[in-house]
């Protein structure tokens, strides 16, 4: 048998045995990076309180910040699934990376918020590039399920840890210099893994029956992005406006028109068929759903703590390796309790987890900046997400056929990374709008001069209660402060409730859903078998229930 690459497979039983010529090397320039694209990723979560002082933003320009990245990614990973087998996967990574670079110089000089989106959106894209071709770059150089299996938990473990570190490096630069610093940190980091790919790296391609879907492209890119635009505007401008309204329902009429394009295309970039399996449909709902509690519970956190609190960018960091560095810390326990239990029942108990981590969140005192009532929660939902991020890869990966298993792997993949982008939009939307309205019954009874009360209004007209919360003391309005902080508070504590009940939701899906449902597959059988590459590369088998 050969690899999509046409190199010979061994069907030996050791990993040792079968490992083909630059393994190591690709999955060490794969590693970093995937590394650099989630530092890209993650970094500014512990600065947008920075962002917030220094480009004078308020709320929906600072959810943009995030939403632009992810947004990015998910609009184009598919595609980029394409142009890697098309084209060479070391090729696709190497652009990506300088698409990193380049975002990242962009951000570091940004003079305006709206520059900063710019810089944020060709990160997005350039990691949209390095996250499938530098996982679908080892895949291609292992034979064995076992090698591939730990291929895939290296790369995964590089994963986390670029989430983990990023918000840390973010608040030390900020700490010593300028958060402009950290972005160019990211350019030098960016240049070294690009080296490390063209040296180390080996090319790989798999054009056979690939075909670009640029229909279904423009469709799905266009309708995702209108109904994200209208979401992240709807609490500020008004969710009655005509910007809005238009956003939405055009955006709708795009999604509609994707699936109509989909049902009828030759290569669909989204194969709706994989939706007639009642476990794959359950494990891909729950993907969106519980992948948008968790980053909306970080993102609401990174808001909590940064532009409503204004704390040290360190002590945010601090929070995030709570969050974060469990996904990193638990890959061997996670990887081996998946070959012990079902990956429905991890996916549930790591739900679970979520949805009590972030009900404890909505307990937190605005008023009070320590972190020892965050410590608890932050563990909860971190864990609870170490338990979930690669179960619900394997559910929806034992709930196919083989033959479907890249297709699957793929969807699932973006479908998690549209619950990501989801996340601080619908935190911020949801914060954002109870904010305000809190916030506008609160000043017009409130014991304040007129003056005062005015000019508070006006300011929160224009940039809502997070833009009078920043306001120094004696400037006009300033003393609605503590009104907007305790509004603030009420709308962030909202949101953290939202992302609590869409954990439990997940919870009780993949519980109820999964019943009756038995994986289909003998990891036995599976370990020392070679395996075929799935449509988009990425790997078909590597967790098994």
């Amino acid at each position: 048998m050969t690899l999509n690459n046409g190199m010979p497979t061994s069907p030996g039983p050791t990993a040792g045995a079968a490992r083909t010529p630059g393994y190591a090397g690709t999955l060490a320039a794969a590693c970093c990076a995937v590394f650099v694209a989630q530092v890209a990723n993650a970094l500014p979560a512990s600065l947008l309180g920075l962002f917030q002082q220094d480009l004078n933003t308020h709320g929906s320009q600072l959810t943009w910040i995030t939403a632009a990245f992810m947004i990015a990614v998910v609009c184009f990973e598919f595609t980029f699934g394409v142009l890697g087998d098309l084209f060479g996967r070391r090729r696709l990574i190497v652009v990506g990376t300088g698409m990193v670079a380049v975002g990242s110089v962009v951000a570091a000089l940004a003079p305006t918020v709206q520059v900063l989106w710019i810089g944020a959106a060709l990160n997005g894209l350039g990691a949209g590039a390095m996250f499938p071709a530098s996982l679908t770059a080892i895949t291609a150089v292992t034979r064995t399920m076992r090698e591939r299996a730990h291929a895939v938990a290296v790369w995964s473990g590089f994963l986390s840890a670029g989430a983990a570190v990023s918000p840390l490096l973010g608040g030390m630069f900020a700490k010593v210099g300028s958060w402009r610093g950290s972005f160019w940190v990211l350019v030098g980091l960016a240049l070294v893994s690009m080296v490390l790919t063209l040296v180390l790296a080996t090319e790989s391609k798999s054009p056979e029956g690939r075909k670009l879907d640029v229909p279904g492209q423009i469709t799905f890119a266009l309708g995702l992005i209108l109904v994200l635009y209208g979401a992240v505007e709807g609490p500020e401008s008004g969710w009655t406006t005509l910007p809005v309204i238009l956003a939405f329902a055009l955006g709708a009429c795009f999604l509609a028109g994707f699936v109509v394009v989909e049902l009828g295309a030759e290569s669909p970039i989204f194969d709706l068929r994989l939706f007639r399996n009642r476990a794959f449909t359950v494990s891909s709902v729950v993907a969106v759903i519980g992948m948008l509690a968790f980053l909306g519970a970080c993102f609401a956190m990174s808001m909590w703590m940064g532009p409503v609190q204004h704390q040290d960018p360190i002590r945010v960091a601090i929070l995030f390796l709570l969050l974060q560095g469990p996904a990193f810390l638990l890959i061997p326990v996670v990887s081996r309790l998946l070959h012990r239990v079902a990956a429905s029942w991890l996916l549930t108990s790591g739900f679970v987890l979520m949805a009590i981590g972030c009900l404890l969140f909505t307990r937190l005192d605005v008023t009070d900046p320590g972190l020892g009532a965050f410590v608890a929660p932050a563990l909860l939902v971190g864990i609870g997400f170490a338990l979930t991020v690669s179960s619900v890869t394997a559910v929806a990966l034992n709930s196919v056929p083989l033959n479907l298993a890249g297709m699957a792997s793929a969807t699932t993949n973006m479908l998690r990374d549209l619950g990501f982008a989801l996340g601080p939009v619908v935190v911020g939307a949801v914060a954002l709008s109870n904010a305000g309205s809190s916030f506008v019954a609160n000043v017009s009874g409130a014991d304040l001069p007129a003056g005062q009360v005015a000019a508070a209004r006006g300011i929160a007209e224009a940039g809502g209660p997070i833009a009078v919360n920043s306001l120094p003391p004696g400037a006009p309005g300033s003393a609605a402060h503590g009104l907007a902080l305790d509004a603030l508070g009420s709308g962030f504590s909202t949101a953290f409730l939202v992302c609590g009940v869409a954990a439990a939701v997940a919870a009780v899906l993949t519980s109820v859903g999964m019943i009756g449902v038995h994986a289909q597959r003998s990891t036995e059988n599976e370990e020392s078998a070679p395996l075929p590459h799935g449509r988009d590369g990425r790997p078909e088998s590597a967790l098994t229930t």
